[in-house]
């Protein structure tokens, strides 16, 4: 496999704080990066060497940039499936096209998920009302229906308990392809943020706790209040699909824990560093984003023991005033992603809080 060698450039898709935080940890290891993104004074190209500020489907800006670094990554799922095919054409992409491609559209990562024998909610896809009603014959209530493509923090999506929410889905989904899931019944919601190396060695983290308000993250805890052989399972799950993806560099699956069983199913999965695993910045004896840097340069990966229990808090709208309560706080790490607009629910930046071992 190709090993990028430090000093050597690495091109992020992608503006926002992950990519912030990305470029942070490749300055650590001695690389420089380059940000690709339309936005101007994003958060990641306030701290990156260079940026390519243009639109994603700008093919002479893109191969400008593809020219100026030695490796492609991106920080959210959202770049289009073209625009990574035609960056994989010009230079080294890590993760490749097939993980973005599979996990921008719900029902091919459905599909993926239970092909690879993962097991998942129910689900059928629809499109119209009489799609829809098939579909409710099918899952029942309550489920959930969501839009196949460009959903995050709850984006695109509704809970539905009695038949008379049946207009209110087609409000939401708009006629575009969607898929309805069967709701899951579950005690709690856990993350797995795995690595996964240009060489094919394979590093799980401890498992999350995640609380989200309002279908956004919450609170992220480490260790899960799970047993053992959950915790296990859920890594287990979590290192299969990184292998089957043919992965390179972090990911994370989203997994239910079942009340009555213990039984793990799989909600999603980020093909990306992900909010859950912000905790690993000082919890963790390598930070997810290292991590990442890490495997898509093919380096050695570093440990992902957690070095205590860890506590991470997202700082949403206007939370991230209160600066001096968190400065104050001689246990707290108070990261700010450099964005003006506090907007309600916007992730402004994040607190984690970590209890060593002795």
């Amino acid at each position: 496999m190709t090993r990028i060698e430090p000093g050597s450039t690495i091109g992020i898709m992608g503006g926002g704080q992950l990519g912030r935080m990305l470029a942070l940890a490749a300055a650590r290891l001695g690389y420089k990066c380059h940000i690709f993104c339309p936005e101007e004074n994003s958060p990641a190209q306030q701290v990156s060497a260079a940026a390519t500020i243009a639109e994603y489907d700008d093919e002479v800006a893109l191969a400008a940039f593809a020219k100026q670094v030695d490796v492609v990554t991106y920080e959210f799922e959202n770049i289009p499936a073209q625009t990574a095919k035609y960056i994989a054409d010009e230079t080294l992409l890590r993760p490749g096209v097939k993980a973005l491609e599979i996990t921008q559209d719900r029902l091919s990562e459905k599909n993926f998920l239970n092909d690879s024998g993962v097991e998942t909610a129910p689900y059928m896809a629809f499109q119209s009302e009489e799609d829809l009603e098939g579909a409710f014959k099918e899952i029942g209530r309550p489920s959930v229906a969501k839009t196949r493509r460009f959903g995050y923090d709850g984006k695109g999506q509704l809970m539905i308990k009695a038949r008379a929410d049946k207009d209110r889905v087609l409000e939401v989904t708009k006629n575009t392809p969607a898929i309805l899931e069967g709701f899951v019944n579950f005690d709690r919601e856990i993350s797995v943020v795995v690595a996964r190396s240009a060489s094919g060695d394979v590093a799980a983290f401890p498992v999350g706790e995640n609380i989200h308000t309002n279908h956004i993250l919450y609170m992220t805890t480490v260790p899960a209040d799970i047993r053992p052989i959950v915790e296990a399972k859920a890594k287990v799950i979590a290192t299969q699909v990184a292998n089957a993806l043919e992965y390179v560099g972090v990911l994370a699956v989203e997994m239910f824990v079942k009340d009555e069983t213990g039984d793990v199913v799989v909600n999603e999965i980020a093909p990306r560093v992900h909010n859950s695993g912000h905790w690993t910045i000082e919890g963790a004896k390598t930070s997810q984003f290292e991590q990442h840097i890490r495997a898509i340069c093919d380096l050695p990966l570093g440990s992902p023991e957690a070095i205590g229990n860890v506590r991470m808090k997202n700082l949403l709208g206007k939370d991230i005033l209160e600066v001096n309560k968190y400065l104050e706080d001689e246990s707290a790490h108070y990261h700010h992603y450099g964005k003006r607009d506090p907007r309600d629910g916007r992730k402004m930046g994040h607190v984690t809080w970590v209890d060593a071992n002795e």
